[in-house]
């Protein structure tokens, strides 16, 4: 087995680091921000998945302009206040909902008493990055890259080589950890990063290493180092 000597670990976030915001939950924040927009729930909550990749790609500057964008697809125009109340709700809601799976803080502050650089890929829309300096959990990267911010989405190389760039490194000195959506492994070796799976079930279709708890990558990176 050729012997790696990572110097730095790029994690996905959600599904990786914090778990996924539960469907039924988002549902009824979108609910909440309609009825402060006073457009139609359902037709609202539709369109925002819907614009899911205009969203992420960062089509527009910022949450507020998310907004708009679908309340002007069902017709309506919104005050600036009905806006910026609504993307407080989506805000709070993301704030208080980021919460590291198990493993997941002692794994990075394990990382970095250890020497690692850590850099974070995530594809995500605006009100995650708008706050993610107040999220305790951003405080252990050195780099942080959202899709939404960077214009491009996870696979596109140009997303992990602007990480790389960011942490002064070479994507073959990098070892990828991530729950395998948006074709983000595919994505990442194709750069030159090695992979890892994080998944607790058999994926269909994957053939490298697969962890069940972050606490694997501690032995990944000490059987290769």
């Amino acid at each position: 087995m050729l012997l790696m000597n990572y110097k730095a670990v790029i994690f996905d976030l959600f599904g990786t680091l914090v778990h996924k915001f539960p469907v039924d939950e988002s549902i009824s924040v979108l609910w909440d921000m309609a009825g402060v927009l006073d457009v139609d729930a359902d037709a609202f909550t539709r369109l925002w998945f819907d614009s899911f990749s205009e969203r992420h790609s960062g089509c527009f500057p910022d949450l507020e302009a998310d907004i708009d964008y679908v309340s002007q697809k069902l017709g309506a125009l919104p005050g600036e206040e009905q806006v910026r109340k609504a993307a407080q709700i989506n805000l709070d809601y993301v704030v208080t909902h980021i919460v590291p799976r198990q493993g997941a803080v002692e794994l990075l502050d394990w990382l970095r008493n250890e020497g690692y650089k850590t850099g974070l890929v995530s594809n995500w829309s605006d009100e995650v990055p708008a706050v993610w300096n107040d999220i305790p959990l951003s405080e252990y990267f050195d780099v942080s890259v959202f899709s939404c911010r960077a214009g491009i989405m996870k696979p596109d190389p140009r997303i992990y080589y602007m990480a790389c760039d960011k942490l002064s490194l070479r994507a073959e000195d990098c070892l990828f950890v991530g729950d395998g959506d948006s074709s983000e492994l595919s994505g990442a070796a194709g750069v030159g990063m090695s992979t890892v799976l994080l998944s607790d079930s058999k994926v269909k279709g994957w053939t490298g290493r697969q962890i069940s708890s972050l606490d694997e990558v501690k032995q990944i990176l000490t059987e290769t180092g």
